[in-house]
Parts: structure tokens; sequence; C-alpha cells
């Protein structure tokens, strides 16, 4: 029976898998024994590569009145234009991510006259959420432009853009606990525009990590509370755009969906009995814009949130893997503490950090038994974020150490995100594998 529980999780250590550019570094080249934060302060000090020029593809345009935004209709973890969430929610008008914030943190947690359940998270408020950076685009146009835009989502004539570029999840909002299941949504600003995806996921079970379970009832639950908000324009409260990405978008791992319970799966739109293949993420391929023409008070304030997760899992080798029976069982305590504040003068600064020092023996996920020495892990992430009246910056850097240089099975992982408003973005993924393997 444990050998069943052990092929049941295949999600990677603190999202340890980052699709992007890889660069493998000999080993021979590693001369010096550091600790972890030694390796990572270094990592950090050197440069990454500037994607400054990049545009994804497809474009997509999306229009109220002589306004128009032209975007691409996913996320990233990067700027390759590999999508990993799709856009479901557009805000124009009032729509600075600084006042969507405010606006969602000023609502009860009271739905019922929306015929939603009195229970979390249906029933919870919304806070900063706790969550992965990531990347999206887009180029504000006026009218003309956005008429004449070339068939496709070809890019608008450059004479119309007020604002273009790459733009980061500087502000991330959940409803409903992190240890748990909830709302998750992040927000992109582009220009007088912000874009922004919005998710219900839970927390894999002795895990840091999140399965994402659907887009589509996010989109709804986050257009539910806009309109008990009374901040939609009256006449023109919402718009849905024309199918702008795929449907349905992404696949939830059978051997997860079917540990869901029948109240999960009826809600999600997905099979009511087990399923033996992986189960599609529902969603009609539309974003709702929604139109604010009124805010409510920012307020002055810090919110922390400082908890302790056990790991106690068996995954997949995250890197430095020798193919895909290459397993381990990773136990161990993570720390992780996120600080969110709004200034007086508006400036909304987040940081969030991770840190662990893990155990991980190699099992046969067959069996569940090892098949080699205890590795010691360790885990060090940081994300930061900045937005104001003026900027924005973004930035997020991930490292993962495996064991000792010459011990069988070692290595590192390192990650490194940076975008704002200045234009200046670079992406970077190091592996290095210390064995003699």
């Amino acid at each position: 029976m444990r050998g069943i529980k052990l092929l049941t999780i295949v999600l990677a250590l603190l999202g340890l898998l980052v699709a992007g550019c890889e660069k493998s570094i000999d080993p021979i080249t590693k001369t010096t024994v550091e600790t972890p934060d030694d390796e990572m302060a270094t990592l950090l000090a050197a440069p990454i590569p500037d994607v400054r020029g990049y545009v994804p593809s497809p474009l997509v345009t999306a229009q109220i009145g002589k306004d128009a935004i032209q975007f691409w209709p996913y996320t990233g973890t990067n700027f390759t234009g590999e999508p990993q969430d799709p856009i479901n929610l557009i805000f124009f008008g009032q729509a600075d991510p600084r006042d969507i914030r405010a606006a969602l943190l000023s609502l009860s947690g009271d739905r019922t006259a929306l015929g939603f359940p009195a229970e979390a998270p249906f029933n919870s408020t919304w806070d900063d959420a706790i969550g992965d950076m990531q990347t999206a685009y887009g180029a504000t146009i006026g009218q003309s432009a956005a008429l004449t835009a070339a068939p496709g989502g070809g890019n608008a004539p450059d004479r119309f853009c007020v604002a273009r570029g790459w733009s980061g999840s500087a502000i991330q909002l959940a409803c409903g606990p992190y240890q748990g299941m909830r709302f998750h949504l992040r927000l992109f600003k582009v220009g007088n525009w912000t874009i922004g995806n919005a998710h219900l996921d839970v927390l894999i079970p002795g895990t840091t990590d999140h399965q994402v379970v659907s887009w589509e009832v996010a989109e709804q639950f986050v257009i539910a509370d806009f309109m008990r908000s009374g901040l939609l324009d009256p006449a023109t409260p919402m718009i849905p755009t024309d199918q702008i990405n795929a449907s349905p978008f992404r696949t939830i791992p059978a051997i997860i969906y079917n540990g869901f319970p029948p109240e999960l799966r009826q809600l999600i739109g997905g099979p009511l009995g087990n399923v033996t293949e992986d189960v599609p993420i529902g969603t009609d391929g539309h974003a709702m814009i929604l139109n604010l023409v009124n805010v409510v008070p920012r307020v002055v304030e810090v919110r922390t949130q400082d908890f302790v997760i056990n790991f106690n899992q068996a995954i997949p080798k995250p890197f430095c893997s020798s193919g895909p029976t290459d397993y381990l069982y990773v136990t161990g305590p993570v720390h992780l503490v996120q600080t969110a504040r709004l200034s007086r003068s508006g400036n909304y600064e987040v940081a969030f950090t991770a840190s662990g020092e893990l155990s991980a023996t190699p099992i046969d996920p067959t069996t569940g038994q090892p098949t080699g020495e205890v590795l010691k892990a360790s885990v060090r992430e940081r994300h930061d974020g900045m937005l104001n009246s003026r900027s924005f910056s973004v930035s997020s850097s991930k490292y993962q150490k495996l064991g000792k240089p010459g011990q069988s099975g070692s290595g590192w992982n390192f990650t490194c995100l940076m975008v704002n408003s200045s234009g200046v973005n670079g992406y970077n993924n190091l592996i290095w594998c210390g064995s003699e393997d």
C-alpha cells in the first residue's frame, strides 16, 4: 500500500522544475565547498541574460470605447512564451492593482446571498497571497491602433502605444488558507489596464505545492465579489471577450484527482468517478472585462504570514535525475514568511522567504524501499515585489541543493527571475550535478 501512495505525487520540491533556458555546469569547475546561503549569494551576484526584446505570440485585443489593450493571453514563469496560466480577468477604469487589492480586502466573507456555502474558502476573506512570481506581456493602445491591429494579434503601430512590455505579478491575492483550498489571483499592471489570472487550487498534502483544479470557478468567484463590491459601472459593468486562450487548459493528474472528494469533483465539473487518465482543467477560453468606476480607500498596513510546513512525501527527483523511476522520499520542515505593506505614499511592497533543511532518501517508487544513502537537502527561496504610481519591480530566486560534491545523486538547481517597469528583465536557470556517476 505504501508503494501505491508513493506513486501518487508528481510535483517537484518547491516547484523545482522551471521551464526556460538551462545551463549545465561541469562538476570539475566547482572546487570549493560552500554553505547554501554562500552559494546562493554568489549566484545572485552573477549577471543574467537580458530578454527585453522578446515578444510572445499570439497577441489578442480587448477594448472598451476608445481604449484597448493588446496582450499575450497567458502568464509565464519566464520570457520564453511558454504559457503557464490563462488570462481570464481584465480590469479597466479604476484598475490599479492596489485598488483591486483594496476592494477585495474590504469585503466580508459572507457570500451566502450569492449561493456560496458558509465554509472555507467560500466564506473566507481576501489576503495577500504566497505564490510564485510570474510574467505577462501587454501594450495599451488607442482606438485606431486597436482597429488596425494585424490579424492574429500582430503588433499595433508604435505611435499609438501608451505602455508596452513585460509585467510581473507584484500583487497576488488569495481567498482561503494556504494550507488547504484557496482562490488565487495574480495581477499584472499594463498601462491603465490590469490583466490577471484567477484559479482555484489545493495544497498537496506533505508538500508546499498547490495543484490548480479550476480556472472557471475562480473567475466566477472574483466576478461575484466585484458584483457585490458596488464598484462596477452600472451601465457597462462587464464585457466578455472572444475566446482568447485554449479550452480546456492543462490537466489534473489522475492520481491526484482520484483523491478528491465527490463535492470537489462536482464543483469543478469533472468526472464523478475515479479516472485512469489526467483530467482537463475546465475553462471556456474567454476572459471577463470588469469596468471599475469607483474605488474604496486603501488601508495603510503591514500584513505578515509566518508558518512552517512539514514536508513528508515521495517525489520524482527534481534535477540531476537518472530517469523516470528516480524518486526521493523527502522529509523535514520548510519555514515560510511573507510581509506585505502599503505605505502612506501608496507604495506597495511584498517580501517572501522560504528556507528548510530536509532529508531526501532515494527510494524504489514501486516498493518505497530505500535504494541509496540519505541526501541532505537545502531549500532557499525569495520573492520581492514593488508597485507604486510610477513603477513596478518583481524578482524571485530559488536555490535547492542535494547532498555534497562527490556524493552519489548530489547537485544543485538555481533559478532567478527579474522584471521591472524600466524594461531590464532577465531569467536564468543553472543546474550543477556533482556526483561522479
